[in-house]
């Protein structure tokens, strides 16, 4: 047999597989998107009603607001923490092995665990910790309060994620020559001119990918936000995919959410494409 045949063997039935469980389903939501479907029963085709509807309806807009507010700021977070452990975990430092199984154990845990394990630390230990300390912005759970809810869902998807930004930044980090960093050093230059000049740029390929995947994972956060306030208080920190979850599945809003999730589906794809053309153009080789 051929290696042409072979490869179409072990290619086809992983495309076959791809189609099927989501290429199939993305038509069918597409199909649904332009119905008034409730999820079950009969239902007719109404246009573009839907997607019309979505630009005046209170609740869809403000889960944008706060998905985007949430990926931006979760993103940013994570980066600059990531980078900074990564330049910390490739340095010379005692028991790098261990730090590095240690900061990477929480990737490997499921969303929802990391979501109940912090809801019981903002419920109960820090409160009590506030109150044992005399401290009244800590004597109340964070997830509480609408203008607080929204920072400890950043807290515990940054410190779940952050491990796979560490791991590509510390890939970037030992692809770069030790001969650089000896020729800056015998011109004297210094440490942070070495890291603006030097590290970051040759840098720039990982935090493209990085930057990327954040932002396309952060506007897709459900676990979390599920296990920590279920969307409240008052819906402030309902994302974009638990409203399709909620209004789609048991609100009756099947055909109307769907139209959502396309609408949704297309912005992450202009999105992370932005982000590839803009990063790319950062980019230095060597």
């Amino acid at each position: 047999m051929s290696r042409k045949k072979i490869f179409l063997l072990m290619t086809l039935p992983l495309v076959g597989i791809f189609f099927l469980f989501d290429t199939v389903p993305l038509l069918t939501g597409f199909v649904y998107s332009l119905t008034n479907s409730k999820g079950f029963g009969s239902f007719k085709f109404i246009g573009l009603s839907n997607y019309l509807r979505l630009f005046t309806d209170g609740d869809v807009l403000s889960s944008y607001y706060f998905t985007f507010k949430f990926a931006i700021v979760t993103t940013v977070v994570v980066n600059v923490f990531g980078l900074l452990l990564a330049i910390v975990l490739n340095s010379r430092i005692k028991f790098k092995t261990f730090f590095r199984g240690i900061y990477f154990l929480p990737y490997i845990l499921g969303g929802l665990v990391v979501g109940y394990i912090f809801n019981y630390i903002f419920t109960f230990i820090l409160p009590s910790f506030g109150k044992s300390i005399g401290s009244a912005l800590l004597s109340s759970s964070i997830l509480g309060s609408t203008s607080t809810a929204w920072i400890g869902i950043v807290i515990t998807v940054a410190w779940q994620s952050i491990a796979f930004n560490i791991l590509i930044y510390m890939s970037g980090l030992q692809t770069i020559p030790e001969d650089v960093y000896e020729a800056a050093k015998m011109d004297g230059s210094s440490k942070w001119n070495t890291f603006w000049k030097i590290t970051f740029p040759l840098l720039a390929p990982f935090f493209t990918i990085n930057l990327v995947v954040s932002m396309r994972n952060f506007m897709m956060v459900f676990d979390q936000i599920m296990s920590l306030t279920g969307g409240g208080p008052a819906s402030s920190t309902t994302s974009i995919s638990l409203l399709i979850y909620q209004k789609g599945l048991s609100g009756n809003q099947f055909g109307y959410q769907s139209a959502n999730s396309v609408i949704y589906f297309v912005i992450i794809v202009v999105i992370s494409i932005f982000q590839l053309k803009v990063l790319n153009k950062r980019e230095v080789q060597l």
